[in-house]
């Protein structure tokens, strides 16, 4: 018998944004069961909830899907929690002293470069296990390009993960990232010295391209399709058991084929 989850489509779940301190904590419940219990992160998070001084001045985008027969820990008012990212504009991150991402990359040269262009920061990125899948991700990818559109954000931009805290184990996706998609010259951004991994691993002819791109963490994949550039420097971040990359995506550097589905820049 099929299980009821496989029943729900794109179009019966709903994208938005949360609305109140209980929402955003439901989020947290989420990352935490997703980041921790999933992925081995080890953070000073607390009592299930997976919260940083971020998260107050964030926006979060919920991807929300209709109750069904079973019970849910990620319960909200109109369905299951099923996919959550944060976004944070660059008014929000002055506020708190920075981007979140400024703790691994050094942001200030490319922010005071593009002064004139409006930053939006992506992260905290997690789906609920069971719901996995294209549907979801591309609820959570309209979020973010409504949010775009409206606010008129010019460069999305934040730290994207392999599992992990050994490069080696990702030598050839990570070499094919700075090989293939290096940021030019004006986007440069290098990770903080104290943290930089380098990414230059294996020579091109050692490794097959399509191979590295297939082993690619979906979320990298999605942004790679996108159009986006990846800063130099790899970093490892024990807390989360991961293997950092910062990706850059200028708004005017988006493969058009994609406005069709999610809408013109305004």
């Amino acid at each position: 018998m099929q299980h009821e989850r496989h029943a729900f489509k794109r179009h019966e779940m709903k994208i938005r944004l949360a609305q109140t301190p209980e929402e955003i904590r439901v989020a947290q419940r989420l990352r935490y069961h997703v980041f921790h219990q999933e992925c081995g992160a080890k953070t000073t998070s607390f009592q299930g909830i997976d919260e940083d001084h971020f998260d107050a001045v964030a926006e979060h985008i919920l991807v929300v899907e209709p109750f069904g027969l079973e019970a849910s820990d990620f319960a909200l008012a109109d369905g299951n929690l099923v996919g959550t990212y944060r976004l944070i504009t660059e008014a929000s991150a002055k506020s708190v002293g920075g981007f979140y991402s400024q703790a691994e990359y050094d942001l200030e040269p490319l922010l005071a470069r593009k002064s004139d262009l409006r930053f939006l920061e992506l992260g905290r990125s997690c789906i609920l296990k069971r719901a996995r899948g294209s549907a979801v991700i591309e609820l959570l990818w309209q979020g973010i390009w409504d949010f775009v559109r409206r606010h008129r954000i010019d460069v999305m931009l934040g730290c994207a993960s392999f599992e992990g805290t050994d490069p080696a184990a990702h030598a050839e996706a990570l070499s094919f990232l700075a090989q293939h998609v290096p940021t030019p010259d004006d986007w440069n951004v290098k990770a903080q010295p104290s943290r930089y991994h380098e990414m230059h691993l294996a020579p091109k002819e050692t490794y097959d391209a399509k191979r590295a791109v297939a082993n690619l963490p979906p979320l990298i994949k999605g942004y790679l399709r996108l159009g986006c550039y990846f800063g130099q420097g790899a970093v490892v971040d024990h807390e989360f058991n991961t293997t950092d990359v910062l990706v850059i995506l200028p708004v005017a550097a988006i493969n058009p084929r994609y406005f069709a589905r999610f809408g013109n820049p305004m």
